[in-house]
């Protein structure tokens, strides 16, 4: 793992254990999203179109097995769906900005049950400008919420009532490969989402991505 995102995310990790280094958890956790963030920015200069649907290890285990535009999608479907069905108990940023329709995504999941060139025929259809609006939304989003929380707030599990929600919306593939997200998701309260989907879970997504990019 990069150093620097390691050393912010155990940082923040201890920070928010303690009301009083709460606040800073929050701020380390921002600087750390906008780090990830630039390096995401990054790759929309560096490389070719094609190049965001290119899979050098298409048969590897491990997230390196995906390419960068299902990343981007994985990544920022995930947070929109944690950060408004189960903390904010709101509308997704890809149903209130109509995403679907601009990024022209035949699904609405997270895409865990897409598997090798299921992946590359699914990221061929996106709108790579639009993909990157709703990922900038998202983060933004999240970032509202999260500057909305107290330390006690943290504490909060999800609820059945958001849950039922999140389960009707259909937002979660019912294959096996991506249902057992729900229970995961359900079994955590507000600090441990932030704690992956919010911070680890990019970090390791986009050092797969550093993976596939040395390849290109």
């Amino acid at each position: 793992m990069n150093k620097e995102w390691s050393a912010l995310n155990k940082t923040m990790q201890l920070e928010l254990k303690k009301k009083d280094t709460f606040e800073a958890g929050i701020g380390t956790l921002l600087t750390l999203r906008d780090e990830l963030m630039d390096e995401m920015l990054t790759w929309r200069e560096k490389y070719k179109r094609e190049d965001f649907d290119a899979m050098p290890f298409i048969n590897a285990d491990g997230y390196h097995c995906k390419n960068l535009a299902y990343s981007i999608w994985h990544v920022f479907r995930i947070e929109d769906i944690v950060a408004h069905d189960l903390i904010a108990g709101d509308d997704e940023v890809l149903f209130t900005g109509d995403y679907q329709k601009r990024i022209k995504s035949p699904i609405i999941t997270t895409g865990n049950e897409l598997h090798k060139e299921q992946i590359a025929q699914f990221t061929r259809k996106l709108n790579l400008d639009e993909l990157y609006a709703y990922a900038s939304e998202v983060k933004e989003s999240t970032e509202g919420i999260l500057s909305e929380l107290s330390f006690e707030m943290l504490k909060n599990d999800v609820t059945d009532e958001r849950r039922a929600n999140l389960e009707s919306l259909g937002v979660v593939s019912k294959d096996e490969d991506a249902v057992w997200l729900i229970d995961y998701w359900c079994g955590k309260d507000v600090r441990g989402l932030i704690q992956m989907p919010f911070s680890r879970h990019w970090i390791m997504h986009i050092e797969a991505c550093l993976r596939i990019m040395k390849k290109l």
